[in-house]
């Protein structure tokens, strides 16, 4: 597998994952541990590990081989099959993302999103949301329903939804009022309140579940300039009105700029991830109800990740033909690592909160 003749006959054209047994009895790390590690590195498929006890069976030099580690391979299969592009991609970018700092990290996964904006999967997705909302137009939270990565507003939020072509998924099960925790202000959709040494910065788009568009964008980005400038803040709060934290990037602005690669400066200038990266010491983010996309990518650089029990989190990018790119690739891995991130990425269903703690991508459960 690590030679490069068999680098060079694995294609993502081809649509099939590299499936290795961790659990064959005498596995064990090549001699040459280190170059082989190096040179699968850079293979152009995703390397799908299986062994009886996931991610916790194998010793982490042998799991360091593979992209991910599960039981059951055969829903990973499946995403890497539908969309093999972007599961490639996905597993390229976080193999190379630990090694780098933050900005560069993100710069990566941006120029990534970038390009998988303008590939035939992307556009699949597209046709075929097109054609169902010419079937049917939806309203409410339906509607409204976000995405996970950059993909709309020029790389506002994300790309969210379920594994399905039309859409939102998880944030459809939310309530489409807005009920729950109340909207703290009107005329904006980022509130900020400052109290002592904190500042408390809430989405409130709460009839869109807090979908991430251009203007939550950019009054996210200006209320994190202002903590970020000012070192009396000692404490900053991220929290969401309405039935949820975020459900990822407003759909119905995903593709309006005019080229991926004016979306990629506009994603690299605006970016919410790379400010709560600098902010992180300070940052706290409270969840609750759908974390889809942008809304668990975001949350993942804090310091204290709070999550109320009702919360549900996926990253759905892959099955819209993308990646994360509300700097998931960059803040899952720093929190539970990129094997996690990955089976995260490439899985149909949601994880609850009693899963996220226990991986550690949050660090409370609380009412």
């Amino acid at each position: 597998m690590a030679s490069p003749l068999g680098a060079a006959e694995m294609s993502a054209a081809c649509g099939t994952p590299v499936v290795v047994d961790l659990g064959a009895s005498g596995l064990s790390v090549p001699s040459a541990g280190q170059d082989t590690a190096a040179r699968v590195t850079g293979l152009p498929t995703v390397i799908v590990g299986v062994h009886p006890a996931g991610f916790d069976g194998p010793p982490a030099s042998v799991a360091g081989l593979v992209d991910l580690v599960v039981a059951d391979p055969e829903p990973v299969v499946a995403a890497v099959e539908a969309s093999p592009q972007a599961a490639v991609t996905l597993a390229l970018v976080l193999r190379a993302s630990l090694s780098l700092p933050v900005p560069a990290a993100l710069a990566a996964e941006s120029a990534a999103y970038s390009t998988l904006q303008s590939g035939p999967e992307f556009a699949r997705w597209r046709a075929a949301r097109s054609a169902a909302a010419g079937r049917a137009a939806p309203s409410g939270a339906a509607g409204a329903a976000g995405a996970g990565g950059a993909g709309g507003a020029g790389g506002a939020g994300g790309a969210g939804g379920t594994r399905g072509p039309a859409g939102p998924g998880v944030a459809d099960a939310a309530s489409p009022t807005g009920a729950g925790r109340p909207g703290p202000g009107a005329g904006r959709v980022v509130v900020v309140e400052r109290d002592a040494a904190g500042l408390r910065v809430t989405l409130s788009r709460p009839e869109r579940h807090n979908a991430v568009n251009m203007a939550l964008r950019d009054q996210l980005v200006e209320a994190l300039l202002v903590a970020c400038a000012d070192p009396t803040i000692e404490r900053v709060v991220l929290d969401g009105a309405g039935p949820s934290f975020c459900s990822g990037g407003d759909l119905t602005e995903f593709g309006t700029l005019p080229d991926p690669a004016t979306a990629h400066l506009v994603r690299l200038t605006r970016s919410p991830a790379r400010l709560l990266g600098e902010l992180a010491p300070r940052l706290e983010v409270r969840l609750h109800g759908a974390c889809i996309g942008a809304g668990i990518e975001m949350a993942a650089f804090a310091r204290r990740v709070v999550a109320h029990p009702d919360t549900a989190i996926s990253l759905p990018e892959v099955g819209l033909g993308l990646i994360p790119g509300a700097g998931g690739t960059v803040s899952l891995p720093r929190r539970i690592g990129r094997h996690r991130t990955a089976e995260l990425a490439l899985s149909p269903t949601p994880i609850d909160a009693a899963t996220a703690l226990r991986w550690g991508l949050i660090d409370a459960i609380e009412p």
